[in-house]
């Protein structure tokens, strides 16, 4: 006889009993090797008197250890002790069993009903690709994180025991009241079975009761074989009634042909439930070959294997263990009542998008479409207005003269501001119009200024005749035309400067005091120096 503190294997310590049912009991251990919580399933001494139990248990463990999905749970050891016989080591999951939900709020709505038989579905999947059959699915081997997501416990591996324990006056009530007809019957459990099992968990949670009841479990049986279930309520879906009404049929080649195929119809219709009633019906919506998405969290204090049903009276039936608390919602009754309150709702699914056809961009969406093509244009045509500029500038710059004054007798050169020449390039070339002050005739200052590579334009002004009053401009590019203003030999109507301080208008040079001559009109300040001018000019 086991107790609470008993190690197993020299590595499982026992904490405390957290179910009982028909194959054993299951208590709540640790392993003190790798320091985590584990579930251990102790098998009844009457189990392993039976030949060839012993090692078709210990293979079937290592199958189920090859099961590697989020809604299967795992199974880390198996062993013999003298103190308790065969055990089975398996992960600790953390959540209540389905039958514990179903006692507190008696009906599930139909979009959670549906999210939770997908899932179930997905485990059965994966272990019927594996080659195994659980033969005994119901609420007790449903649990639920507290996330949303289940994980399926407790498989039926004692297959040769399944007809036997019918004879056992309620050893078996749950599993009698989920078994497939051609289990009834004495047939072998197929994927089919399980499917047929899964949609009577369907039922039940839809309706708030099982589909067949009876005195013993054989007669139960029988009626899954002989009768049809009764009709759902009215406020069930027909989409949904059809899905469980196929499940339950009683032909196996009229259920669904696989479990994937049923968990892919299950989480189509309970997402459209979802979306019309606005409730999170669990992880939906990935293709039925992903599996559903696993807990975040590490698995904690709940049992696996035959974990606590509803209560039952019945002799040598399962017996609910006191590690949970007592039921505070109301049960039966007929109606959904506010939803169930051990199936919290579960973090957002991840949309499937790899299906979605590619959308082409709408209108008015295009490259060269919005504002930021606009502000980039724009900044292009500033850049060039300001290159633009920029280039003119300098060219204007480049082909001027410069009118800065000199101070009286410097021998630097003056320069007027000449026009600017855009269409003329090169060196600038000295016009030489401070020899102006010393009068020089409008022939002498052509024919220098042709020399020079300039073409001339007389002008006629006021002044002494046929003397060179101005030359402009007094620098420019060879070909330039230079401007040269000639005395007509009339006075001006207004005292102005001359070449003359006595006003003689000879073209004089200095005045009475020998001191420089007032710089001549248009010429500027810089035709007050006296550097050698063209000959013929002195």
């Amino acid at each position: 006889m086991v107790s609470g503190g008993t190690v197993l294997g020299g590595r499982y310590k026992l904490v405390e009993r957290i179910a009982s049912g028909g194959m054993g009991d299951v208590w709540r251990g640790t392993d003190e090797v790798l320091g985590r919580t584990v579930a251990v399933k102790i098998l009844l001494p009457s189990l392993l008197e039976e030949p060839g139990f012993a090692e078709r248990f210990r293979g079937e463990a290592r199958t189920m250890a090859t099961i590697n999905h989020p809604g299967v749970v795992d199974v880390y050891d198996y062993g013999s002790d003298p103190q308790a016989g065969a055990y089975l080591v398996m992960e600790y999951v953390e959540g209540d069993a389905l039958s514990r939900t179903l006692s507190k709020v008696s009906r599930l709505t139909p979009a959670r009903t549906m999210a939770l038989m997908a899932q179930a579905a997905d485990a059965l999947h994966a272990a019927h690709e594996k080659g195994i059959v659980h033969r005994d699915v119901k609420p007790g081997n449903l649990l639920v994180r507290p996330d949303g997501t289940l994980v399926l416990t407790d498989f039926g591996i004692a297959r040769s025991a399944a007809v036997g324990q019918l004879t056992q006056a309620g050893a078996v009530l749950g599993t009698a009241s989920y078994i497939s007809p051609e289990q009834a019957t004495g047939g072998v459990a197929t994927p089919l079975s399980d499917i047929y099992a899964l949609g009577v968990v369907a039922y039940q949670c839809l309706s708030g009761h099982r589909p067949f009841e009876g005195d013993n479990p054989l007669e139960i049986a029988m009626r899954h074989v002989r009768e049809q279930a009764p009709p759902l309520p009215g406020d069930v879906p027909p989409a949904v009634r059809a899905i469980v009404e196929r499940a339950m049929a009683k032909d196996p080649t009229a259920r669904y042909p696989t479990a994937a195929a049923f968990a892919q119809v299950a989480r189509r219709t309970g997402t459209g439930l979802a979306s019309t009633t606005g409730m999170a019906v669990g992880p939906a919506g990935s293709p039925v070959s992903v599996p559903p998405i696993p807990a975040p969290t590490s698995p904690g204090p709940s049992g696996t294997g035959s974990v606590s049903r509803p209560p039952t009276t019945a002799p040598g039936g399962t017996r609910v263990m006191g590690a949970y608390p007592p039921p505070t919602g109301p049960a039966g009754g007929s109606g959904y009542h506010r939803g169930a309150a051990s199936v919290p709702p579960p973090p957002p699914s991840r949309p499937d998008t790899s299906y979605l056809p590619a959308q082409p961009p709408p209108p008015g969406r295009g490259p060269f479409a919005g504002r930021g093509t606009m502000v980039i244009l724009g900044t292009l045509i500033g850049v060039l207005v300001l290159l633009g500029l920029g280039c003119g500038a300098w060219a204007l710059l480049h082909n001027s003269g410069n009118n800065k004054p000199a101070a009286v007798g410097s021998p630097t050169t003056g320069r007027t501001t000449a026009a600017p020449q855009p269409s003329l390039t090169g060196p600038l070339v000295s016009a030489r119009c401070d020899v102006v002050k010393k009068g020089p005739t409008f022939d002498q200052t052509k024919e220098f200024l042709e020399g020079q590579g300039f073409q001339v334009s007389r002008q006629d002004v006021p002044g002494s005749r046929n003397r060179v009053l101005e030359v402009t401009p007094c620098e420019a590019p060879k070909g330039s035309t230079i401007t040269v203003k000639v005395g007509n030999g009339q006075r001006a109507s207004a005292p102005a400067a001359s070449n003359s301080a006595d006003g003689n208008g000879d073209g004089g040079g200095t005045n009475p005091s020998g001191s420089v001559g007032a710089p001549l009109q248009g010429c500027g300040p810089v035709c007050l120096s006296s550097p050698p001018g063209p000959p013929g000019t002195n």
